[in-house]
């Protein structure tokens, strides 16, 4: 069968002129509404109102523009069915091929500052989604194209063979249904805004946690293996939505990634964009073993793995600069596995092409923003659901509890500190100095342990170093342990029964000691 009528009605207009104009080239007939036939039209082509070809026009304000049978009946009736044939022929119901329709930008309306209620249904597309799924039901018969990415494809199909090939029908009919389904699932969760009194509907501020959260997810790419070899794996990214973030990372060289490759990669990229100045990550194991903030990559990165260069090798790390040749040189020094970055200039990459198992991603526009989608953990029946932690301390709420108070060299090395330890697993104690971590402590059951741990790892002195710690001390022997190596300063969040114990250690050690008030778990 050939494609003989083709139905365009798109409120993302990217390359409809163009795709259409292709259409228009091989006699199909085009059928519009509203803005979408006014385009064409204006770019030379022959359009046909969907108004004329139902006999009904456009009503209550748009609502009712293509919930008809002449359009439903051309959409869904099966063509091989002799007796939708008949009923077809009956009623005047002529076949639709063709379906070109994207949705109401309805999320986006609903991020608007000072939206209504009735802005907000307004913006809830039926005749769309409708059709959408209508085409996408009878894929065996009609070509259902939501995603202007699809356009090439469907036209260069249509102009060798007349139509496209099931397979390509099957494929867009699945990407309709993740659509519409993310579509719904967003107007499900922001409904929950509203409420109902005294005869009115209200939109309420977005609420922290919605009442429903709703995931659609489509496989972007098979992963070499899971945790572990035994255990299969795959990126999942947001269904009817452009990747963004790590999963838009475009891979430059290097072996096919594995699921422990994308854990330590967020985990390097998270860190490295809390900085400003250059700064380098080197992440094993999910926790950083070295993070560094200096003037230039280079410095940044030497200082980053001189905290631990055992733990380094075989690690994970990121930039949050593009990578230049001088860096490049002495990472090449080292066997890593995998590198984030803004960016590898033309130098660095010649480079790294000698190592051809090793993975390098360019990380996208927005690639060193924070996470602030919600964080979701599945429990054996249920689902953990939480803000991602964007607290950051305030000067205002910074407390010195010693008798010494810290130094502004001190300070400038606790609020580097802090940020590291908030991407550190719990109990987290990190040791750092001079904009760069000496010793860091991770996972132990308890935090003097941390503390042990972070001495034992640390490669160089530890004298006149700032200690942060992730949660407050429990008792004294975290901060004396600390002492001891050579620490002088301390920044923890305090709310202990025992902080005056902990004060008292640390005004008898001459540390300086800073409250933030605020607590950083990571499990």
């Amino acid at each position: 069968m050939a494609v003989v009528r083709a139905l365009i009605s798109v409120f993302d207009k990217t390359g409809i002129v163009e795709f259409a104009k292709r259409l228009a080239a091989l006699k199909i007939e085009i059928l519009s509404t509203g803005g979408t036939a006014k385009l064409l039209r204006e770019a030379g082509m022959a359009v046909r109102d969907v108004s004329d070809f139902t006999g009904w026009p456009e009503m209550l304000g748009g609502r009712v523009k293509t919930l008809h049978p002449k359009v439903h009946g051309g959409l869904l009736f099966r063509r091989k069915n002799a007796e939708d044939q008949k009923q077809a022929a009956e009623h005047g119901i002529a076949p639709i091929d063709l379906v070109v329709v994207n949705l109401y930008p309805f999320e986006a309306t609903a991020a608007k500052a000072g939206l209504t209620a009735e802005e907000l249904i307004e913006n809830i597309d039926i005749g769309g989604p409708t059709m959408l799924r209508s085409a996408a039901k009878n894929f065996e018969s009609v070509t259902v194209v939501t995603d202007p990415a699809d356009f090439e494809r469907v036209a260069k199909e249509i102009e060798s063979d007349g139509d496209t090939t099931l397979a390509t029908r099957l494929e867009l009919a699945r990407k309709v249904f993740a659509t519409t389904s993310r579509y719904d699932g967003m107007i499900t969760t922001e409904l929950g805004r509203l409420t109902a009194a005294s005869g009115h509907v209200a939109l309420g501020a977005k609420p922290v946690l919605p009442e429903r959260v709703h995931i659609a997810l489509r496989r972007q790419q098979e992963l070499r293996y899971g945790e572990n070899p035994h255990q299969a794996a795959a990126l999942y990214v947001p269904a009817g939505r452009a990747p963004e973030g790590l999963a838009a990372a475009k891979q430059l060289q290097g072996k096919e990634l594995s699921y422990n490759n994308f854990v330590d990669l967020e985990a390097a990229r998270s860190l490295a964009a809390e900085f400003s100045n250059p700064a380098a990550v080197i992440i094993k194991h999910n926790n950083p073993c070295g993070a560094a903030e200096q003037q230039s990559l280079l410095d940044a990165y030497l200082k980053a793995l001189a905290s631990d260069p055992v733990s380094a090798f075989g690690g994970v790390l990121a930039f949050n600069r593009v990578v230049d040749a001088a860096t490049a040189e002495e990472v090449a020094k080292l066997f890593v596995e995998c590198i984030a970055a803004p960016g590898f200039d033309e130098k660095s990459k010649a480079i790294f092409a000698a190592k051809k198992n090793l993975r390098l991603l360019e990380l996208p526009p927005g690639g060193l923003e924070p996470e602030r989608e919600l964080q979701l953990k599945r429990i054996l029946g249920g689902m953990l659901v939480q803000q991602p932690d964007l607290g950051e301390i305030k000067e205002s709420e910074l407390r010195a509890v010693t008798k010494r108070a810290p130094t502004a060299e001190e300070m400038r090395t606790m609020r580097f500190a802090w940020k590291v330890s908030k991407h550190v697993k719990s109990n987290a104690i990190v040791f750092a100095k001079d904009g760069a971590t000496l010793g860091v402590g991770a996972g132990q059951m308890s935090r003097v342990d941390s503390v042990k741990l972070a001495v034992m790892k640390a490669q160089s002195s530890l004298a006149g170093s700032v200690v942060a710690s992730d949660a407050f001390f429990p008792f004294p022997d975290g901060v004396e342990a600390a002492a001891a190596a050579g620490a002088k300063a301390v920044i923890q969040p305090g709310g202990s029964v025992k902080d005056p114990d902990v004060i008292a250690a640390a005004d008898r050690l001459n540390l300086a000691m800073v409250f933030t008030g605020m607590r950083h778990f990571l499990h």
